[in-house]
């Protein structure tokens, strides 16, 4: 179930996955939050969502937005598949899911998981595990993910640190499988397209000995009003005081946010506002960036694999790693500080090359990978899928979901032996399978 863009992003490596798995079928569900968006992500992995949420349109509320996901959840449900069934009856029904999948901290994110507890659905939380430890900043985001976390039976974190967060809330050990950010992987599956710019005015920046350019965005609840009027107030005095430098400035579609940044900055001649740009338009301009600027977490990944280094408009993050990493550097707000940040990255070369060459700590590119063998794991005993961190337990996942071992039930399905689709790789699923075996023997 996806509600957002960056949802979308996320789990498109995992929903072709799947797709390219004989074993899975998913049933994408967009709840309608973002639903264009969601549309335009997906369709770069040929996915069309199977059921799109007809939210009621005009302002809402975040109760608003909640009650209508579930709402339409529980709708949907009982017209696909009829009244629930127990956790004990439902891995042995034919056309009944297996498990609902929710990423990260959105609040279609939560509303759908909570809709699914509510039906006994197993919860699969991708991206779990990410804290600030602060349930206002971000706001609503921290809350929403740690209530998916009390809800989700398997746990998939993308590295050792945001398992370490959920063993302190008490989840299980054997329930987290370290998997690596699906952003990585996302990356790679647009990395091949070059798809040509919706706005012509950033084609002249194509030139890998042009100008310097600085990526910014800005959308998060926290920063309406006057934090963001003091990006805007930074970005102008920085493209004031480096006027060989092009200031991309991708407008979200929010008017709030989108307003006051262009009150700001449309008279600036080397700032370039640009409607928000569609993913894989933005990942080739995050790629020709000096800098990103921005209070994003997915970029926070995203960048640094592409050699971009971050300057992250918040005071915490959820994402520590980077920061620890050297990828990502913390301002929060405060003009002073945007604008000495950004200006040293700019005018310090050799500290620009620190900076690029840092090792991105988020993942390899084989999340979805790892994930869909640990699922296969889970359900048909197959051999567990070699982490990118830590491992899971079987018998804890199957328990936390109410389920009895279906393979120790003599559930023996005709689909049951592996087979491909074309455009899956065999070679990453045979080199992730082989590494589980040899860690068993040793």
């Amino acid at each position: 179930m996806v509600g957002t863009r960056p949802e979308a992003i996320k789990m498109l490596p995992l929903i072709v996955a799947l797709r390219d798995s004989e074993r899975f079928r998913p049933i994408v569900v967009s709840t309608g939050q973002h639903a264009a968006l969601v549309e335009d992500v997906l369709a770069i992995g040929d996915v069309t969502p199977d059921v799109t949420f007809d939210l009621l349109q005009g302002p809402r509320t975040l109760n608003d937005l909640f009650s209508q996901v579930m709402d339409n959840f529980g709708r949907f449900f009982t017209e696909r598949f009829g009244s629930p069934l127990s956790p004990e009856d439902a891995p042995y029904a034919s056309g009944y899911p297996a498990a609902a999948f929710v990423h990260g901290d959105t609040s279609s994110a939560a509303a759908a998981a909570l809709a699914s507890f509510h039906v006994k659905l197993p919860v699969v939380h991708v991206e779990a595990g990410l804290r600030t430890s602060n349930t206002l900043s971000p706001f609503p985001e921290e809350l929403n993910r740690q209530l998916i976390s009390r809800i989700a039976a398997f746990h998939l974190a993308p590295t050792t640190r945001n398992k370490s967060n959920l063993m302190r809330e008490g989840i299980d050990y054997g329930r987290i499988f370290v998997t690596g950010n699906t952003a990585i992987d996302a990356l790679q599956l647009t990395a091949a397209r070059r798809v040509p710019y919706t706005d012509p005015r950033l084609n002249e920046l194509d030139d890998p000995n042009g100008p310097k350019v600085v990526v910014v965005t800005a959308h998060r609840r926290e920063n309406w009003g006057e934090p963001l009027e003091r990006i805007a107030t930074a970005v102008g005095r920085l493209a004031e005081s480096h006027p060989d430098v092009r200031f991309v400035v991708s407008l979200h579609p929010n008017p709030a946010v989108a307003d006051t940044l262009t009150s700001h900055l449309a008279h600036v001649p080397n700032v370039l506002l640009t409607p928000a740009l569609g993913y894989a338009e933005f990942a080739r301009l995050l790629a020709r960036a000096t800098v990103a600027l921005t209070d994003s977490g997915g970029i926070q990944e995203e960048a640094p694999s592409l050699g971009t280094p971050v300057i992250c408009l918040r005071e915490t993050t959820e994402r520590q790693e980077g920061v620890d990493a050297g990828t990502v550097e913390l301002v929060g707000t405060d003009v002073d500080r945007v604008v000495t940040a950004v200006s040293r990255l700019l005018d310090d070369e050799l500290e620009l090359s620190r900076r690029v060459k840092r090792e991105n700590p988020y993942g390899d590119g084989r999340s979805a990978v790892r994930i869909v063998l640990a699922l296969e794991h889970i359900v048909f005993d197959s051999p567990a899928p070699a982490p990118f961190g830590a491992g899971f337990d079987r018998a804890s996942i199957l328990g936390a979901g109410g389920s009895a071992d279906p393979v120790a039930a003599g559930w023996t399905p005709a689909w049951s032996q592996r087979t491909l689709r074309p455009g899956t790789q065999p070679d990453e699923l045979a080199d992730l399978t082989d590494m589980a075996e040899t860690q068993r023997i040793s």
